[in-house]
C-alpha cells in the first residue's frame, strides 16, 4: 500500500488514468539496476528516483572527474575525486528519501553479472563502452531481464529496449562487435552535454513503461536522435533466432561508435572489384585526397542513406577509421543484411 506521505508527493501520477494509485504501487514494488553513473545514468537515476521507483540499484567503479561535470548533471565540483556511485546515491537520497539506493563500487564483469542482474526486475544499460554493453546484454538473456540500452556519440544518440517479452536482443541488431583497433579511445570522443540529458530521459520514460505495463516500448525499434538537426527516426528490427547467448564473456576493448567487419586496405587492393566504395568525410577531405566511390560526408548519412540501397559489400573509409565505423553502425541499422566493412586505419593506413 501506498502510505499518505507517498499519495501526496506522487498525486500527479496518481492522477493520470493510466497510471493512479495501483501503478504508483508497481513503481514502489519494482526494481531497476542501473549501469554506469555517467552521462546517462544521471538523468535515468534522478528521474526513477523522481518517479519512486523503490529499490535502484547502481553499478560503477569511476570517480568524479572535473571534465564529467559539463553533462553529468546528479555531481557538483564538491563532488571530484568521490566514488560515483556514493556521490550519486546520497543526491538521490536527497531527493528522495522514500526509496532504496543500493550502490555497488565496482566494474560489471562476468563473475558479478549474473547474481547481481537476478536481483532486479529490469536493467539499464548507460556506460560509454562496447565491452559493458554486450556483457549486459547476455547476462540480462540468460536472467531473462528486459534491458533499456542508450547510446551516444557527439551529436547523436539511440535508445531501445532488448530481450523485453522475448524480444529481439542487442545481438539480433549487433551480432559481434569489431576489433580492438577500431576503436576510439573514450578521450577522443567529444559529447554535447545536453545530449546525455536526453537520451537518459528517453531510457528512463522506457524503464517507467514497462514498469506500468503502459504504452508502445521500444522492443525491436532503434531510435536514432539527432540533436544537431533536431530530427529522429525510429528503424524496426527483428528477432534472429540464430543468435543464441550460452556463456558470459568480456570483451577486451573500450570505447566506440559501432560494429564491422574490418578491412586492410592491401586486402581491398587484392580483389577491388569486389566492394563498393564509400568516403564519409567531409568535401574538403574529399577534394585533397581520395581513393574514389560515393561521398556521403557522415553528417548526412541519416537523410542520404537511400542511395546505398542498391550497394552491397561496401567499403567505408574516412580519415583514420572512426568516423567510417559510426557510419557502418548507421548503415546497418537501415540495413541489417547489407555486407559492409570498414577500412582498417583509414586514409592515413594507405601507403601512397
Amino acid at each position: 500500500m501506498l502510505t499518505e506521505k507517498e499519495k501526496q508527493r506522487y498525486l500527479r501520477h496518481i492522477l493520470l488514468d493510466e497510471i493512479g494509485e495501483a501503478g504508483q504501487l508497481k513503481l514502489k514494488q519494482a526494481k531497476v539496476l542501473v549501469i554506469g553513473a555517467g552521462g546517462l545514468g544521471c538523468p535515468v537515476l534522478q528521474y526513477l528516483a523522481a518517479a519512486g521507483v523503490g529499490k535502484i540499484g547502481i553499478i560503477d567503479d569511476d570517480l568524479v572527474e572535473s571534465s564529467n561535470l559539463q553533462r553529468q548533471i546528479l555531481f557538483s565540483e564538491k563532488n571530484v575525486g568521490e566514488p560515483k556511485v556514493i556521490a550519486a546515491k546520497n543526491r538521490l537520497q536527497e531527493m528522495n528519501s522514500l526509496i532504496e539506493i543500493v550502490a555497488y563500487n565496482e566494474r560489471l564483469t562476468a563473475k558479478n553479472a549474473y547474481d547481481l542482474f537476478s536481483e532486479y526486475d529490469i536493467i539499464v544499460e548507460g556506460s560509454d563502452n562496447f565491452t559493458t554493453k554486450y556483457l549486459t546484454n547476455d547476462a540480462a538473456v540468460l536472467t531473462e531481464k528486459p534491458l533499456v540500452l542508450g547510446s551516444i556519440f557527439k551529436f547523436d544518440g539511440q535508445v531501445s529496449v532488448f530481450n523485453y517479452q522475448n524480444g529481439p536482443t542487442y545481438r539480433c541488431l549487433f551480432p559481434e562487435p569489431g576489433s580492438a583497433e577500431e576503436m576510439p579511445s573514450c578521450s577522443e570522443v567529444g559529447v554535447l552535454g545536453i545530449l546525455p540529458g536526453i537520451i537518459g530521459n528517453l531510457q528512463a520514460n522506457e524503464v517507467l513503461k514497462i514498469i506500468l505495463g503502459i504504452g508502445n516500448v521500444l522492443s525491436g525499434k532503434l531510435l536514432l536522435f539527432d540533436v544537431f538537426e533536431m530530427q529522429n527516426k525510429i528503424l524496426p528490427f527483428s528477432k534472429n533466432s540464430d543468435v543464441v547467448v550460452t556463456e558470459l564473456k568480456e570483451i577486451n576493448f573500450s570505447c566506440g561508435t559501432g560494429i564491422s567487419e574490418s578491412l586492410s586496405y592491401e586486402q581491398y587492393k587484392s580483389t577491388p572489384e569486389n566492394y563498393s566504395l564509400l568516403d564519409v568525410r567531409t568535401a574538403k577531405e574529399r577534394a585533397i585526397h581520395n581513393i574514389g566511390g560515393f561521398h556521403i560526408p557522415l553528417p548526412e548519412l541519416q537523410k542520404r542513406y537511400s542511395e546505398l540501397a542498391s550497394e552491397d559489400n561496401l567499403l567505408v573509409y574516412c580519415a583514420s577509421g572512426v568516423r567510417s565505423l559510426e557510419a557502418t553502425s548507421i548503415i546497418k541499422a537501415f540495413f541489417p543484411e547489407k555486407k559492409m566493412h570498414n577500412l582498417k586505419g583509414g586514409l592515413k593506413a594507405v601507403k601512397s
